[in-house]
Parts: structure tokens; sequence; C-alpha cells
């Protein structure tokens, strides 16, 4: 239920932990399984970031990657340290997306009521609801609205 929940959120980090157990062959061979579960469970068209390392104060086992895992570490801690403004840039861009919507959603609305006349409501009722999808697509065309902001 949480990664149902998380599917689509971009508050998901992903943390490659004790990646100095492996060798460079083995933590490939990890790294590209994971990136492949990882694809199946959240669909989207751009792949989650991914953070190896090993994060944890005991000395490495394999050394041969330590400088991969530093690079890593100021990675992670960048992009924690760039979550109070990138907060705020997700809830601007939340807003603006409710207001697009909110805006269609008006638009289809006065559309639908301007359709309907004083006799014969129930027919144009159902007529309307039959073609739904060439409403939405009047709508469109007479306001220059995206069809993607469409239900």
């Amino acid at each position: 239920r949480v990664i149902e929940v998380l599917k689509n959120s971009d508050n998901v980090r992903v943390v490659l932990n004790k990646a100095d157990q492996v060798n460079s062959q083995q933590l490939m061979r990890v790294y590209g399984a994971l990136m492949w579960s990882l694809g199946k469970v959240f669909q989207r068209p751009e792949v989650l970031r991914v953070y190896i390392g090993s994060f944890w104060d005991e000395p490495y086992k394999n050394t041969e990657n330590v400088p991969l895992f530093q690079r890593e570490r100021e990675d992670l801690l960048n992009d924690l340290r760039s979550l109070p403004r990138n907060s705020t840039l997700r809830k601007i861009n939340e807003l603006v997306k409710r207001t697009r919507y909110s805006k269609v959603h008006a638009y289809i609305c006065n559309h639908l009521r301007n359709q309907f006349g004083l006799f014969y409501k129930q027919s144009k009722q159902e007529k309307l609801l039959k073609g739904m999808l060439g409403e939405f697509k009047t709508v469109s065309k007479q306001h220059g609205l995206a069809p993607g902001d469409f239900p």
C-alpha cells in the first residue's frame, strides 16, 4: 500500500547501502537488477535516482569504489539540503496544475450548459454523455486548452 501511495511522488529517495560488501562487477549487477525492479514499481518516464554507498561508520570492506561512494554521499547530502527549496517549487507546481484543472472544468460546465435548450433535456443529456470526448475536443479548440488537462 505504501508503494502505491508513493508511486507518483517526487519525495522518494533510493539508497543502495553497504555497497562496499561487493566488488565492482557484482555492484553493477545489483544496481541493474534494482533499477529494473524500480522501473516495474514506479512506472514513470524518468528513472529514480539511486544513491550508492556504504553509509555507516565502519571501514570499507572493498575499497575499489571509495571515490564513487564519496561522490554519491555528497550528492545525497546536497539533495537532502535542497529539499526545503524544492518543496516550495512542488507546492507552486501543484497549485498551477489544480488551477488549470479548475479552469478546464469551468469551461466544460459552461459549454455543456449552453448546449441545453428549453425542451428535450433528457435526450440532449444522453446525446452529450455519449459524445463527451467530442465535446472535450470542441472546448479544447475553442479556448486553446491542452488535451492533457482534460479528464
